[in-house]
């Protein structure tokens, strides 16, 4: 009777221990990726007719959409939600509130993280770069974590911050509940909202892409008696498509195969974002397609530089009577391949600049234009400061010039 009611608790436990390694499995990411597979997806798909349940091609320097499909849907991202925690984490180094090398001592919360994981040990302590390296590479969720309560103190004050600055992006169709992505009911954002937040990572944290281009590292190399962990980027594109920098895979069971790829070339850089892939092969396949198709079509061409001068503009009431209109900064424009010789200008520019002016006010913009159509608008500044003159300045001011013309008439 023991041995049987033994028996009947083993296999109970069994039970329940092999629940638990399937619920930790469908959480992570088998990121396969066969080449002769991919190329015989993408020689299939046509990029209006994607498998993924929602798509956006973006070009990364303007915000301009290229191609969608359902891109502002809600749907379920998965680890694709790190991108949010890597720019937060990128926001609180730039702010000194955190360095590279800040030492995080690992919590239990930490430690409890499921899925994809590099077994950190509670009070364990590693540098922000090494956990930033796991989460960049292997979307480690225990680092993430551990990152997560490093700067807010909590993973519940960080989801707060991370919801507070998707509405500062204006991403409106986004709920974080957690800052891995292990949750699927009610954590949701969108292809659109993806490309926001992975725009603004890469744009104005560019250093992110030190570890999201990484092929393979180690963490724990320096830790001795443990067993170093190989990590291995999740997004094989990094590999097998050219000029790849980032950014980060996805995967539930209820969300499907995800993810935001970056990539530059001759100094055009695009984001596609594919939510809800089938498989993994059909998510790398569809974000390629999405990328060739931006690479092919559409060129990203300087067209005026900063400081260059566009026109004189009349200053009243002060010391100068001119300034010169110049733009703030380099003008890149995203064209079709072919239209650079068909872009018209528009000048606008104050009608009434009074002094006192300072150097780089905004005193004007510029509008380019095709077909009628704006593709792009620039910023022009005051080339110099005028200050303004007093009563008695303009007085003789006034004097001198008529002195001038009499002498010459």
């Amino acid at each position: 009777m023991l041995k049987k009611a033994v028996s009947v608790w083993l296999v109970i436990v069994f039970m329940f221990s092999s629940l638990s390694l399937l619920a930790v499995n469908a959480a992570v990411d088998n990121t396969e990726y066969d080449a002769a597979t991919v190329m015989k997806i993408m020689n299939k798909t046509s990029v209006t007719e994607l498998k993924a349940k929602g798509a956006i091609l973006i070009d990364c320097n303007t915000g301009s959409v290229l191609q969608e499909k359902n891109s502002n849907d809600k749907l379920p991202i998965a680890s694709v939600t790190k991108i949010m925690s890597m720019l937060l984490i990128m926001e609180a180094i730039d702010s000194e509130k955190l360095t590279f090398d800040t030492k995080v001592t690992i919590s239990e919360n930490a430690y409890r993280m499921g899925g994809t994981q590099v077994w950190l040990e509670p009070g364990e302590v590693f540098t922000v770069h090494e956990l930033l390296q796991a989460v960049s590479i292997r979307s480690a969720n225990d680092c993430t974590v551990a990152l997560a309560e490093a700067v807010a103190g909590s993973e519940e004050a960080f989801v707060a911050m991370m919801n507070d600055r998707a509405k500062e992006l204006g991403m409106k169709n986004t709920n974080f509940l957690d800052c891995t992505g292990l949750t699927d009911v009610g954590h949701y954002s969108s292809a659109f909202d993806v490309s926001l937040m992975s725009r603004e990572l890469l744009l104005n944290h560019p250093g992110i892409t030190k570890y999201s281009m990484t092929w393979q590292a180690k963490f724990r190399e320096n830790t001795p008696g443990k067993k170093p962990v190989s990590l291995d980027n999740t997004n094989k594109l990094v590999r097998f498509y050219e000029g790849t920098v980032g950014l980060k895979t996805g995967y539930t069971e209820v969300s499907g195969h995800c993810l935001s790829a970056s990539a530059v070339r001759k100094g055009q850089q695009l984001i596609a974002v594919v939510l809800g892939e089938p498989d993994s092969n059909t998510r790398f396949a569809e974000a390629r397609k999405l990328l060739d198709y931006g690479f092919a079509n559409f060129e990203t061409t300087l067209v005026n530089n900063k400081g260059e001068e566009v026109q004189q503009v009349q200053v009243k009431k002060g010391l100068s009577k001119y300034t010169n209109a110049i733009y703030k900064q380099d003008v890149k424009l995203l064209l079709k391949k072919g239209e650079k010789g068909k872009i018209e200008r528009k000048i606008n520019l104050e009608n009434d600049l009074t002094a006192p002016v300072e150097e780089g006010q905004k005193i004007g913009e510029i509008i380019y234009m095709i077909s009628g159509n704006e593709v792009g608008n620039a910023e022009l500044v005051a080339s110099n400061s005028v200050q303004k003159a007093s009563f008695i300045r303009i007085f003789l001011l006034m004097m001198k010039e008529w002195f001038v013309l009499g002498r010459a008439m």
